[in-house]
């Protein structure tokens, strides 16, 4: 049976991802930044930079000319847009989808790019960095792909159980490994060096906050709210997906007038139909 410790030593054990990616990572919060600098480093990767440019050139961005360098990339769609998708990319590269009955990975990218939508959007309303909060929504269940891709016959378990159960999935997790995907992806997001506010996004982004407490307002909160409100949608596509419980106090944090929520998911799913375009070819 795999414990907890099996789980944490095997992250411990992963590859780390692209320096050039980690770096890019610790640019979210910063203003005064380098791109051409940045830009090179890029460069160096080849493998990234084939990526990359092929998105840049996708139907999706509908550009008049052929772009053929990164630094062109970025003066035409944006340092930010090109931070994404180079992250995406490269933690999609480092988890090839393997065969486990009733989990599918595209499914899975498609939460993920939704939580991400709805985490952007919401985001000034707590006063957080919108491209900040993307990321951490696209990257708020790795642990999950850990389980999935390392653990495949025992995460075939933890989906059985949770069928047995009708529940989300972290208890069903929880019962089979002894801890939960949020657990997992936070020490990978450690190991990987991810900014401090995303490995506490990820590792709180199930925790609930009792109906008399103020939800603070930070980047786990709007993650919290995004990743519930990306399952609500069904934007996955995932038969049978359950919406985690949100608290009392989630909502009277949200505080959306009608209007306001409608804003909200049509924002989400017109962003997320776009990105799924370029991120889940």
């Amino acid at each position: 049976m795999t414990s907890a410790d099996d789980v944490i030593k095997r992250v411990r054990d992963l590859p780390s991802l692209p320096a050039v990616v980690a770096e890019l990572l610790m640019t979210m919060e910063q203003e005064d930044l380098d791109t051409h600098a940045l830009a090179a480093k890029i460069a160096l990767d080849q493998a990234l930079t084939a990526k990359t440019l092929r998105l840049a050139n996708s139907s999706f961005y509908g550009l008049q000319s052929k772009v053929t360098s990164i630094t062109q990339a970025i003066a035409v769609l944006g340092f930010h847009s090109i931070r994404t998708l180079v992250t995406a990319c490269s933690v999609k590269a480092s988890f090839a989808p393997c065969s486990v009955a009733g989990f599918d990975f595209e499914r899975f990218w498609r939460h993920a790019i939704a939580s991400a939508a709805c985490a952007r959007i919401l985001a000034p309303r707590f006063e957080v960095n919108p491209e900040t909060a993307f990321t951490a929504g696209l990257l708020h269940d790795l642990g999950t792909l850990v389980l999935v891709t390392h653990f495949s016959v025992d995460y075939e378990k933890v989906m059985a159980w949770q069928g047995q159960h009708d529940c989300t999935i972290s208890p069903a997790e929880e019962a089979v490994f002894g801890t939960s995907h949020a657990a997992v992806g936070a020490a990978l997001a450690a190991h990987w060096k991810f900014p401090q506010q995303i490995c506490v996004a990820v590792a709180g982004h199930h925790e609930q906050l009792a109906d008399d407490c103020s939800a603070p307002s930070d980047l786990t909160t709007v993650i919290m709210a995004a990743n519930v409100l990306a399952h609500a949608l069904d934007l996955s596509g995932q038969q049978n997906d359950q919406a985690p419980p949100l608290s009392l106090a989630m909502w009277r944090a949200l505080d959306r007038g009608d209007k306001d929520w409608d804003s909200l998911f049509s924002e989400t799913e017109h962003l997320h139909r776009d990105l799924c375009q370029i991120l889940t070819p």
